[in-house]
């Protein structure tokens, strides 16, 4: 079944691609043949193709069948040991660690609490945090309820590898005292019945190397992060569906909130430095999608379970942020260009990395394609109107209905998925944690209009991104600045001045070489003039905060135990001095029941 969705679903995008090259050569091949516009035809129709395949995801999951939870063993009968591995570099302690104790406790209220170890991997670089991370390790041990024994903490002197080497270093000194691992991050926070329910479901399927949720985003304050908040709660479920249904048994990792077979990841995972110097040489960047190709070539089920809750991250704040991080899964995807013909990987695995690359080439196809446009008249001679002699004149025609059949396909391959989710949550009742149908509905709505200003802006910086990488820059692997906050009208007047530049020209051209399509390209180019005044007050914090305001979530609205249980620990740990005398902490810690000194517990 696997196997005709997948065909069906290439096919489809195929479909979709054709008639849009087909619509596209009637309507610009209409006033001559000209090479820019097969340039055109070529550029619209991969980003056709692609925009389709998107579309096909979504509709996988749409129209799926109910989805039927897999087997899971027992609770008695778990008796395997998992390490919570939770990488860690120049975070800031106090958030990380208070997640770690929510998960803590609650994983010790399933009653296998036990069973599960919590190890701190830690690549931070810069002293002054690491000092706060030993402070706040004694600190978490400290905490009532908290099983200290079953807290780990480690240093690399050389973060080799990043996270992947992070997690490598731990399966060579420490993996064999566990079978199964949950890869975090630190932003990351699970349930322990999630986390339960996934030891049980690894029990249950010998052959299953990797277990995959689908991460919630919580705790969002700005407009921005509100925005991609509710949207990744209100698609994401459709398109995970869909995902799992097309990938099977060969399907995502993302890096994290995920279950992992220890001796599958071990026998199958090891990464080599490619050859060459970064961008495209060097350590992998994006593991994830490899380690998921590599399991799948030895032989391991990987497989996203979407019906598995209380699986929840955080995501950045503001446009800054964002683009920094999609820097640099922007180099990790291009990168795969290089796997694409790695021995034994199964052919799936290799259309993922195509779909990865794509994803990013998207946004400069997409600005080829306007450039294109708005240049063809400069390439286009003085138009013939006596082709043949004696004949009567022959007069350009424009194409108006199958040009405005073409715009409406796009729109609709665009939005389309999004409206069929909402009137799927409408029939199944499932806007009823998004304040309503009316309320989930407007929600929509402004997404969608909000979506379609900041992607001008996304297109700038994604096509900056594949640009210089192709051209040889190292983008590395910054820290994550998971509490930035409102940006600045300078600092983001910094980061998009250049984009306010070509939007600028693009007008300017416009006006001048093709002022007929002056009013088509506003929505492209008006967005990109303001972009300082949009990253700034998408930044800003989001004001409405009741249950039935915009963008709420069933997260917001029924918080799990868990998140409550972590926003009370960090409030707590917040009234609190950032560091206390070692005797007082001694004196906690002894208070607890425990007998270690601080110094003991940091080298632990």
């Amino acid at each position: 079944m696997t196997g005709i969705r997948r065909l069906l679903s290439v096919l489809f995008s195929l479909a979709v691609a054709g008639m849009a090259a087909v619509l596209a050569a009637n309507v610009l091949l209409a006033d001559g043949t000209q090479w820019v516009d097969f340039v055109r035809i070529g550029l619209l129709s991969l980003s056709a193709a692609w925009l389709a395949w998107g579309a096909t995801i979504a509709l996988n999951g749409i129209l799926s069948l109910p989805y039927r939870k897999p087997a899971q063993a027992r609770h008695e009968e778990l008796t395997e040991r998992t390490a919570v591995l939770i990488p860690v570099y120049n975070e800031d302690p106090r958030d990380t660690f208070s997640r770690i104790a929510a998960m803590m406790l609650s994983v010790d209220r399933t009653g296998k609490g036990d069973l599960f170890d919590f190890v701190i991997l830690s690549d931070t670089t810069r002293d002054e945090i690491a000092e706060r991370e030993h402070y706040w390790l004694a600190r978490l041990r400290a905490e009532p309820g908290i099983r200290a024994d079953q807290i780990f903490y480690r240093r690399r002197e050389q973060n080799i590898g990043k996270k992947a080497g992070n997690i490598a270093d731990f399966i060579r000194t420490s993996g064999a005292r566990y079978e199964f691992m949950l890869i975090l991050d630190a932003d990351s926070l699970m349930a322990g019945e999630t986390v339960l329910t996934m030891a049980l479901r690894m029990k249950a399927e010998p052959r299953l190397g990797l277990l995959q949720t689908l991460p919630k985003i919580i705790a969002a304050r700005s407009w921005f992060g509100r925005a991609v908040q509710f949207a990744a709660s209100y698609y994401s479920p459709a398109f995970a569906r869909g995902v799992a249904e097309t990938q099977g048994h060969e399907g995502p990792f993302w890096g994290h909130n995920a279950f992992v077979r220890t001796v599958a990841f071990a026998e199958s995972c090891g990464l080599p430095a490619l050859s060459g110097k970064p961008p495209f040489g060097g350590h992998i960047l994006s593991h994830d999608y490899v380690e998921a190709a590599l399991l799948a070539r030895a032989g391991w089920i990987v497989r996203l379970d979407p019906d598995l809750e209380g699986s929840f991250e955080e995501g950045p704040e503001n446009i800054v942020d964002y683009a920094k991080r999609d820097r640099r899964w922007c180099q990790g995807n291009l990168q795969h260009g290089r796997l694409l013909t790695a021995p034994g990987l199964k052919p799936w695995s290799r259309f993922v990395f195509v779909q990865g690359i794509m994803a990013y080439v998207s946004s400069p196809v997409w600005a080829l394609f306007l450039l294109a446009t708005v240049m063809a008249p400069f390439f286009i001679g003085e138009p013939n109107y006596f082709p043949e002699p004696a004949r009567p004149p022959v007069f350009p025609q424009v194409e108006h209905v199958q040009a405005l059949v073409l715009l409406t396909g796009v729109l609709g391959i665009l939005i389309g998925p999004k409206l069929l989710i909402v009137l799927r949550n409408i029939l199944t009742r499932g806007n009823r944690g998004f304040g309503g149908d009316l309320t989930a509905f407007a929600a929509v709505v402004t997404e969608i209009a909000w979506s379609s200003i900041l992607a001008p802006l996304m297109l700038m910086y994604q096509t900056r991104s594949v640009l210089q990488v192709l051209l040889g820059a190292d983008g590395g692997w910054p820290a994550s600045n998971r509490k930035g906050g409102t940006v600045g009208l300078r600092e983001a007047w910094d980061a998009s001045w250049w984009i306010v530049m070509t939007g600028m020209i693009l007008f300017a051209l416009v006006w001048w070489m093709v002022p007929e399509l002056f009013f088509w390209l506003m929505p492209v180019a008006i967005p990109m003039i303001l972009s300082p005044f949009i990253i700034h007050f998408s930044s800003r914090p989001f004001l409405l905060r009741n249950d039935e305001a915009l963008f709420t979530t069933p997260q917001e609205q029924h918080p799990e135990t868990v998140i409550l249980t972590r926003a009370g620990i960090l409030a707590r740990w917040e009234e609190e001095p950032e560091f206390v005398p070692e005797d007082e902490l001694s004196q906690l810690i002894t208070r607890k029941g425990g007998t270690q000194s601080v110094q003991q517990a940091f080298a632990r």
